[in-house]
């Protein structure tokens, strides 16, 4: 593929992320609220939800990615996915008890089988020189869309309500999937897949896997931290804020973090990626300012800007080429499932045992996380 026809895959790529988290960003702000208050629901049941959706993310790629790479084709995935993102939101929209929200929340979450077919499009587009930009740009505008998904939330959530947004909010994702209907095309291959087995993995790639996946079991939700400031005071009105200020650090800062592991190495910005994280969940201990947990928010945006572009981009690069698509969707299954027992212990250790018990813990398995990572080979 040439440079120009690349160019042309990434930005169509870039521009349905974009409208697929605008989307989903007007409701993200109000979901964990959405969930406690509107349907009066303590946290262990929000953990739940919010855990079974991660753990349908990490099935979904996993089985979207073995897929692509059996049948040869990507696009289906890709477009589907968004489709599958839009109706979700109108399920929301629709329910009357919190056990309804179960169904649209795997519907939802299972719109993530674009994920690894796509990222395996722009692997494959890129060069070991741009990867990192490439997958940084990407998530760039996913958290642009972020932005402006927020944005419309915070102005718009008064007036709406709850089930008017969350209608509203599955419009920009159906513009998606014209875009990847019209503009992109499957790339023809031959039929060589034989299925992935474990000497395909490297003993490099297992231990990434492995600590990746203890990181995970720490990494519960960001409806813990909006649910935290609004405990701790924050009016109701103010939580979409804080939750676009961590949504716009992370979007100005996942392309300098790509570009810088392009130029530096992938595995110091990994390390700085969880060492972030280890210093929100210190915050959210010790801090006992307003100020002090709007910067808070700011380091869990550091975070997200370093982590998820800089882990695909490792991921791909750490595959055989020809199981791309099945080892970053393995990848995400794996973490994906262990971040299903992250949240609902997660839920469980803050009505149990208080709320700072989930910040301890996270913190001891961050640590562990980054002291595995130092025996990393690139």
């Amino acid at each position: 593929m040439n440079e120009k026809e690349s160019r042309r895959v990434i930005t169509v790529f870039s521009l349905a992320s974009f409208l697929n988290d605008f989307g989903s960003d007007m409701i993200y702000p109000i979901w964990p609220l959405f969930v406690t208050s509107f349907f009066g629901v303590n946290m262990a049941v929000l953990g739940f939800i919010d855990g079974l959706g991660d753990a349908i993310v990490s099935i979904s790629q996993a089985v979207s990615g073995y897929l692509s790479d059996r049948v040869g084709k990507r696009k289906i995935f890709i477009w589907t996915g968004y489709l599958f993102g839009s109706m979700s939101r109108v399920g929301y929209a629709l329910s009357t008890l919190w056990q309804h929200l179960i169904p649209f929340r795997i519907l939802d979450r299972s719109g993530k089988i674009r994920s690894a077919p796509r990222d395996a499009i722009i692997a494959d587009v890129s060069t070991n020189e741009n990867r990192g930009k490439n997958f940084g740009l990407l998530r760039a505008m996913d958290n642009l869309g972020a932005v402006c998904g927020i944005i419309t939330c915070i102005l718009l959530f008064t007036y709406l309500g709850y089930r008017n947004l969350l209608l509203l909010a599955s419009i920009p994702s159906l513009v998606g999937v014209l875009l990847i209907l019209t503009f992109i095309k499957d790339k023809e291959t031959e039929k060589i897949y034989k299925g992935l087995s474990l000497k395909d993995i490297t003993f490099n790639f297992k231990l990434f896997l492995l600590l990746s996946a203890l990181f995970a079991l720490g990494s519960f939700s960001y409806s813990f931290l909006l649910v935290y400031a609004e405990e701790f005071g924050f009016e109701i009105a103010f939580v979409p804020v804080l939750y676009l200020v961590f949504t716009g650090v992370a979007s100005l800062f996942s392309l300098p973090f790509g570009k810088l592991a392009d130029r530096v190495n992938r595995k110091f910005v990994l390390i700085l990626a969880y060492s972030f994280w280890g210093f929100v969940c210190l915050g959210f201990v010790y801090v006992e300012s307003y100020v002090g947990i709007v910067f808070l928010f700011v380091l869990y945006g550091l975070h997200r800007a370093a982590l998820e572009p800089v882990q695909r981009t490792f991921v791909s690069e750490l595959s055989p080429t020809k199981h791309r698509a099945s080892m970053l969707g393995a990848f995400q299954m794996i973490v994906g499932l262990c971040m299903l027992p992250a949240s609902v212990i997660a839920g469980l250790l803050w009505t149990s045992f208080g709320k700072f018990t989930p910040f301890y813990v996270s913190l001891i398995l961050t640590s562990l996380t980054i002291v595995l990572m130092l025996f990393v080979r690139e």
